[in-house]
Formats: structure tokens, sequence, C-alpha cells
């Protein structure tokens, strides 16, 4: 048969368009590999390595080749069942062993299992001595058992072993913060981010540090980039529920606590907030039921305690208000304010002989010394216990101080740190068994290794306790002013700071100190208003401490220093010469009491 061209042609042109169609189609995928799944997990993509790690699987490659990292990625995604099908036995190859012993670790320490989870970490640390992200999670494996030291030893050893490692330098950088303030922390987060700039956790923990310090702004930014990332992100709307109570905004901050998972929502942080939210809103039933059950979990949060009763009188509930801190408040540690709070509950039930004497107790002047804080458990109950927990061993050695046996005291607190001897609290609480045994060097030298682990407040108040009794004003005034600088909103150590400015006639020091004291909650301190009101007369500017004296003697008129304050005050003043002379009187009268 003979084709003409024409015929020819309609042959041709369908073929070369089928040739240019399957030319231009997307080529066959390459085959999966293990690479490709190593990296999605890098990214935290554990869905995508999973899915990846499963064809290499149906592919032929054995399963102890892909163990390690086909838990990881269920560890990634939160499977904890699914993660120990595949880590549980132990079968991973050579290769992967490291990787796998320490998913292991990471899955056994989620689970609560901590002694499993350190035979699973020793194990990765034969085949991956050198794996920086093994020594971090060895560090928060110790912290968590009572080892802070050794914990404090894993995150130098993280970070020289994984100098640019994100992981290792945000691990350290949460220790700094909790030994040094947030000051310190600050440029090991930013190292950390500079290497992972999108990683949500990292830039979580950044913002709250910022918070921390008052760089509202700062931290604004840091929400936004992490709501950008991720517009449904709890730990965003948590910050920025933060910021927005911070700022006076407390319906949008109750709106975003509300959009955060429950986490968020029913954590001690998330109770405090809400409480704080519905106190300033006005809704203290509310707040006051929110402090009680966050009370009951933490019985030693003086701030808590003070927050419910504050709650409790301002919704009236009187009654309940004495019931419940009318003992408390008569102890010598008690605030002045609590006891304050309890005399006004029973002036308002009609009980003034009982009112009078909280009242009285709360204008009587307290000496600078420390006063030992009864345990929440009964002396006669924890005698019983032993010192095998860190709750009791507190109980114990507290209930020894108060009931005046500080060398029994000494010698359980030392068995409590022998049996921990890599605990911050254990050496702390020795320190304070020490410092009530007069025994001010060592308490010393125990509360310095205490706080190279972890430095809360009230460690820091002990230890410049301590430097003072020594003599040691100096070291006491550089903690206060580091203690400070980590936490800006800190009345207490503002002010303490600034009264020592005023003792040195360092008035415009003294002045900046106890303001800042003032703009950070101390409005309700009838001592600290008295103070800076001096510090306002000594600079001759009367106006200002009329004001100040004044507002302080509205909160409690019979105290002898608030008293003497508001004299000093009205003195100064040509139109206040006569009540001037009569709270003389006034305070000669409280002064003979």
């Amino acid at each position: 048969m003979i084709c003409t061209p024409e015929i020819g042609l309609r042959w041709v042109l369908p073929l070369l368009l089928l040739f240019a169609a399957a030319a231009c189609s997307d080529p066959t995928p390459p085959p999966p590999s293990l690479d490709e799944a190593r990296a999605a997990l890098a990214r935290g993509d554990g869905l995508g390595a999973e899915i990846v790690l499963r064809q290499l699987l149906e592919t032929g490659t054995p399963r102890e080749d892909l163990a390690a990292w086909l838990g990881e990625a269920e560890l990634e995604q939160g499977q904890l069942v699914e993660a120990r099908r595949w880590l549980g036995e132990g079968t991973f190859s050579p290769d992967s062993a490291g990787v796998g012993f320490h998913m292991l670790g990471r899955l056994e320490m989620r689970e609560g299992n901590l002694p499993a989870a350190g035979q699973a970490f020793d194990r990765a640390l034969q085949a991956s001595p050198d794996d920086p992200e093994l020594w971090v999670d060895i560090g928060r494996l110790r912290y968590r058992g009572g080892e802070q030291i050794q914990a404090v030893e894993a995150s130098e050893k993280a970070v020289a072993l994984g100098p640019e490692n994100p992981a290792a330098l945000q691990f350290h950088a949460q220790i700094l913060r909790d030994s040094h303030g947030m000051e310190a922390a600050l440029p090991w987060f930013e190292r950390a981010l500079d290497h992972n700039p999108d990683n949500l956790d990292l830039l979580g923990d950044y913002a709250a540090t910022l918070g921390e310090l008052g760089r509202a702004k700062e931290m604004l930014t840091i929400v936004r980039r992490m709501t950008a990332l991720d517009p449904g992100n709890p730990q965003a709307l948590w910050l920025e529920a933060v910021l927005a109570a911070r700022a006076g905004d407390y319906d949008l901050a109750r709106r975003l606590l509300q959009l955060t998972d429950d986490a968020h929502r029913e954590s001690p942080a998330g109770q405090l907030l809400s409480g704080v939210i519905d106190m300033r809103s006005g809704n203290y039933a509310s707040a006051s039921q929110t402090f009680d059950g966050l009370l009951d979990a933490q019985p030693d949060n003086r701030r808590v305690r003070l927050l419910l009763a504050r709650a409790l009188a301002l919704d009236g509930s009187h009654r309940e208000l004495v019931f419940r801190f009318g003992d408390v408040a008569l102890r010598p540690s008690s605030p002045p304010y609590l006891t304050l709070l309890v005399g006004q509950g029973y002036e308002a039930l009609g009980e003034r002989d009982k009112a009078a004497q909280y009242l009285d107790r709360a204008a009587t002047p307290r000496g600078g010394e420390l006063v030992a804080v009864p345990g929440t458990v009964p002396l006669a109950v924890v005698e019983l216990r032993g010192v095998d927990r860190g709750s009791d061993a507190l109980s114990l050695v507290r209930g020894l101080i108060v009931a005046g046996q500080p060398g029994a005291a000494s010698a359980k607190a030392e068995a409590f740190q022998k049996k921990y001897p890599g605990s911050a609290d254990a050496l702390g609480l020795a320190g304070d068994a020490l410092l009530a045994s007069r025994q001010i060097g060592p308490a010393i030298a125990l509360y310095q290794r205490s706080a190279g682990v972890r430095r809360p407040w009230p460690l820091a108040r002990r230890m410049v306790a301590a430097y003072r009794a020594a003599g040691r004003g100096q070291e006491a005034a550089w903690l206060l002013s580091e203690q400070l600088a980590g936490d800006p909103a800190n009345v207490e150590a503002a002010a303490t700071l600034g009264r020592i400015a005023f003792e040195a006639k360092d008035m415009q020091r003294a002045e900046l100190l106890l303001d800042h004291a003032i703009a950070n909650g101390g409005t309700s301190d009838p001592d600290l208003l008295a103070l800076r009101a001096q510090v306002a007369l000594a600079q001759g500017d009367v106006d200002t401490a009329r004001n100040f004296a004044g507002r302080a003697y509205r909160l409690q008129p019979m105290k002898l220093a608030v008293v003497e304050s508001y004299r000093d005050a009205l003195a100064a003043r040509l139109d206040g010469k006569e009540e001037a002379r009569q709270l003389a009187a006034k305070a000669k009268a409280l002064a003979a009491r």
C-alpha cells in the first residue's frame, strides 16, 4: 500500500504530540530515603517523616534500621503507645542504636519512668557520647530527678559539644535563667534563635523572658511572629493574654486565655492569671475559688495566700477570711498585710476586741531579721516520716527550727543533703538550718552552691540576710542589684535597695528605686510609701512628701513609722503645723505602747 504525504502527516503529528506530552509530564519521583525522613524530623514534621519511613519499610528496609526514627516520628506526634512499639524492645541496628536508645530515654522520661530513662540514656551514650542533644536530655532528666548540680554540668557539656546547637543553647539559657536571672539568659536564647529562627518552643521561651524583663514591645513582636508561623498556637495566645492583663485589658486577657488549650488554662500559671483577671474585673468570688484551689496544690505559696485573703476581703467574705487565716496571721512569719486584712475582717464582723489584736500587731514595727516559717505538716507527724521526700524534709527542718531545736534541724537537713547531694533544694535547706544555728559563714557557702543552680527570690532574700548578719553589706547590695536586674518587677528587692540607698544618703538613687517599686505593685505598702515620703522630704520636695505620707497614713494610721512620716511631711508646710502637732502626740502615744 502506498501512503500519500497527507496521510503520513495525520499519523506523525499525533505521535509528536504524544512524545511532547510525555516529555513535559512530571518525572518519576525519586525513591524514598532515610535522609529525607531525618530532614523532616529536623523540621519537626513527625507525620512527614513517618510516611517516608513506612515507604522504606514496605520496600524492604529492615525494621531494625528504621525503628529508631519511626519511634522518634511517633514521639514528635505525641503518639507514645506507637512510639513504644518501635522503641520498647531496644532492637536497633548498630548505626541507629544511639538514636534509638536516646528516643527510648525520651519516651520513658515523658511517661515518668525516670530510672528506665537513665538506663536508656546510658546505652545511648555508649553509641553517641558526643551528641549535644543527648546531653540536653540527660540534663533534663537529672534536673527532674533532683540532681540539679549535675544538670548544670550536663548543660555545660551540651554547649561545649554543640556550640551552635539550638537545643543545647536553649537548655543552657533555661538553666541560666533560674540561677542568674532573665537578663543573663537572654543572649543564649538569641544565639539559639540565630540557628533555629522558626522554632515555636524557643520563640515562646524568648518571648516570656522578654516579658519578665518588662520589655513588652519586643515580647509582642516575638508573639506576633509565633502567630504568623502557627495562627492557633496556644503558647502565643497565652503570652498575649499575659500582655493584655499587664496592660489592664482584662476582658481581652480572659478571651485569649479561653482560647488556649487545657494545659495552659489548668496549669498553676494559668490559674494564677485567671484568678488575677477575675479579681481585677471585680469577680471576687470566682477569684477566691481559683486561688483556693491553687493554694491547696501549693500550700507554701505566700503570694497565692495573700491573693486569696485579699479576694475574700474584697468579696465581703469576712467570716471565711478570719476562719482561714486567723491563726496564720498571728505567726511571726506572717506578712503585716495579711495580719491587717484579718484585723479588718474582724472589724467588719463587729468583733472589735479581736480586730484590735490583729491591727496592733500589723502596726508593730518589725526588725529586718528572718523569721522561720512553719512547715505545712505538723512536726509530730513529719518526725515519723523521716527525710525521704523533699516536702517532708522541708516540713521537718522548718518545724524543728520553729520549735527552737536548730541542732536537730541541722542534723536532719544534713541527712537529706547526703541523700540528695545534687539537689539545690537540699543545699538551701541545709543552709537554713545552719543560719538558724547562727553558723552564718557555712550557711552562706551552702546558699551560694544552691544559687548556682536556682536562685528564686526567697533564697536570695535569705542570702541577703546572711550577708548582712556577717557584715558583708556590699555583697548583699550586689546580690539585690543582680536579682532586680534579672527580675525587674520584684517589689521587695527594689524597696530593699531603695532603703539601703536612703541609709547611705543617696537620695537620687533611693528615689528611682522606690518609685520603681511603687510602680510595680507597691502602692498598698504603707512602709514603702512612708519611706518614699522621707526621701522626698530630704530632697526638699514637700508636696511630694505630703502626698506619699498621706497615702501611707490612709492605709495604716496606727503604725508608728507611718505616723512619724506624715507628721514630718505636714510640719514642713506652714498650713500643716497644727495637724503635725496632733500627729506628734499620736506618735508619742504609739511609741509608749
